[in-house]
């Protein structure tokens, strides 16, 4: 699946904090959904600007971020960026996304 076929879907992503290792590789490649906290690890960002501290919530990816979203997830050094379709829960990009 490439990235152009599912920017047309509105997806999800969440961070496994677990797994996270802290580098900011998502922070940099798409600031308005990921943000490094106090602690050193990566989290969502809700459309008002708050991070997402409760494990595996997942925020709505803006159209204008998905491509980014989508590189952050495929470059993660901790692979702990979960990206899924919102309309099936499928994960599309991330450590449980199946191959195609």
């Amino acid at each position: 699946m490439t990235a152009e076929t599912v920017t047309t879907q509105q997806l999800e992503v969440w961070i496994d904090q677990g797994l996270c290792t802290g580098d900011g590789i998502c922070a940099q490649y798409a600031p308005d959904v990921f943000e490094l906290d106090v602690d050193g690890l990566a989290y969502v960002k809700g459309s008002d600007g708050e991070l997402r501290h409760d494990a595996g919530s997942a925020v709505f990816v803006p159209l204008t971020a998905a491509k980014d979203v989508i590189d952050s997830a495929q470059e993660c050094p901790g692979e702990c960026i979960h990206v899924r379709r919102a309309g099936d829960g499928v994960e599309v990009y991330g450590p449980d996304a199946e191959s195609s």
